[in-house]
């Protein structure tokens, strides 16, 4: 019985019912109206006409938003016009937008005096410098150069590392996950945090709500509050109708003292390292950055911090006044992308590595969910004879994903884009190898989720030793790969491929 209680009381199971209970009110308005229904019925019409117009005059919104709503509104007249409004008029609020223009403002007046980008063009060539000059001036992001990159191939390598950055900190250490959950990999970090707190070390953790919601007891904030850890749960979720919820925190970072500082696919859950198997074996990736690219992460954090809290803090005191340089090493930018200022930075970096490419192309992506302007890049380079690769799971963690994935196989590998799945289980890895010379690894995923709703983050590298280590990994994973071809495309029963054909159109909705 108790059991059942917990079950019933469950926040998920709470919320499912508070947002049954609004449908229902939205039911029973419309039956003590129905007699209005003809009135009624014209102003939605006239309302669903004016959005289709919106849409199709607005000339920030991604061509696949705008195709998918148009198709939703038209085939739904009476109600499309108002699921539009009500998923576009609670973007978020006037005091968000404010606190938005603040985060901004602080990593531009931050970080503004480290950028360099004109000094890689002189050293790495324009094209390199191009691609530094697009992040800082549109993320705010600057270069480094004498900073090492460590990759790190499998979760499971990269445990142990992270575990003793956190034991070296000396000053604050900085978490922010999309997912914690109790387990081997959260007990052995919780324990050193407790440790550092309790030493009195600046411990903060950000934490995204949705993305905790299976895995951590509501108000588990206040539980970190109470062990000496400051925390901020992030977007919280809410028992109301609202497409907000769908702008989350998918970020990864570890900073310890904003001179270490780990990024990539790994979230703070046991299968991340292979500790629990979920979808067969977990194939997921990171990178270490020590040096002075480490510092920005820490003021992405903070201006994260500042926003979810509604103040700021002086971002300066918190950098390293000794950094560790390793000369010799190439070029890192880490990057943060946001989903409310309309500059797909994520997608952006993308398209600039893609089409900078002259020998090959290496993506490893968990989701194949892609707009048109990815795709015709895609294809447009392999068409110039790049050879273009991607590898995706084989065994999924989200089957409609999974279908919208597959369902994106086809034009591309007509286009020659070669595509495999890693048969042994789920690709996490967010990773891109280009011509020996450029590299990302990040939170970023090649689906509309991670390009236009969530906050990311990421690291590019130009000319960096690490970029031949994920090119090295791409190649001994394609070894536990299937390729997929036109025929095993066009071989699925119609009923199938008539269910991607759906999936494709409304993906970006989904």
């Amino acid at each position: 019985m108790k059991k059942i209680g917990s079950v019933l009381t469950h926040r998920v199971v709470l919320t499912g019912l508070a947002i049954l209970l609004q449908l229902g009110v939205l039911a029973v308005a419309m039956t003590v109206f129905s007699q209005y229904f003809i009135p009624l019925y014209w102003c939605a019409t006239l309302l669903s006409l004016a959005a289709v117009l919106w849409i199709v005059s607005s000339s920030t919104t991604n061509s696949g938003y705008k195709i998918a709503w148009i198709i939703l509104i038209l085939s739904l007249p009476v109600l499309g016009g108002m699921l539009y409004l009500l998923s576009r008029g609670n973007r978020f609020t006037p005091s968000m937008r404010r606190r938005l223009q603040r985060m901004e403002r602080s990593m531009d007046e931050t970080l503004k005096g480290d950028y360099r980008c004109e000094d890689v063009a002189a050293q790495s060539g324009t094209t390199a410098g191009a691609q530094a000059r697009y992040l800082e001036r549109y993320a705010h992001c600057p270069v480094y150069a004498d900073s090492q990159v460590t990759y790190y191939a499998l979760g499971d390598d990269c445990f142990q590392p992270m575990l003793e950055a956190l034991r070296s900190a000396e000053h604050y250490i900085f978490l922010e996950y999309f997912i914690i959950q109790p387990g081997e990999f959260w007990g052995a970090v919780l324990d050193i945090l407790k440790e550092k707190a309790a030493a009195g070390l600046d411990v903060r953790v950000i934490y995204d709500d949705i993305g905790c919601v299976f895995t951590l007891p509501n108000h588990y904030d206040k539980e970190l509050e109470r062990l000496g850890i400051k925390c901020m749960n992030f977007n919280r979720f809410v028992p109301v109708v609202s497409t907000v919820l769908n702008n989350r925190d998918h970020r990864k970072i570890m900073s310890v003292d904003g001179r270490v500082v780990f990024t990539g696919g790994i979230n703070l859950a046991d299968e991340y390292i292979n500790r629990r198997e979920r979808f067969g074996h977990w194939k997921d990736s990171a990178i270490r950055i020590e040096g002075p690219a480490a510092w920005p992460m820490s003021v992405m954090f903070l201006t994260m911090w500042a926003f979810a809290a509604g103040k700021g803090e002086r971002i300066e005191d918190f950098r390293p006044a000794d950094t560790p340089r390793f000369p010799e090493n190439g070029w890192v930018q880490p990057y943060t992308d946001c989903p409310w200022d309309d500059e797909p930075v994520g997608e952006t970096v993308y398209l600039n590595l893609f089409s900078r490419a002259r020998r090959y192309i290496y993506i490893t992506t968990p989701y194949l969910v892609i707009d048109e302007v990815m795709n015709t890049a895609l294809v447009n380079a392999a068409k110039a004879g790049v050879d273009v690769r991607i590898i995706t799971p084989h065994i999924p963690d989200k089957k409609t994903v999974f279908q919208m994935t597959r369902a994106h196989y086809e034009p591309l590998i007509r286009g020659g884009v070669k595509i495999y799945e890693y048969t042994p289980g789920f690709v996490h890895g967010k990773n891109v190898a280009v011509d020996d010379r450029y590299g990302t690894v990040g939170s970023v995923n090649l689906d509309y989720r991670s390009l236009f709703l969530h906050f990311e983050n990421g690291a590019l590298l130009t000319d960096n030793p690490a970029v031949l280590d994920i090119k090295k990994d791409f190649l001994e994973t394609l070894e536990q790969c299937q390729q997929w071809t036109l025929e095993d495309c066009r071989n699925v029963p119609w009923p199938q491929r008539l269910v991607r054909s759906i999936l494709r159109i409304f993906s970006p909705l989904l």
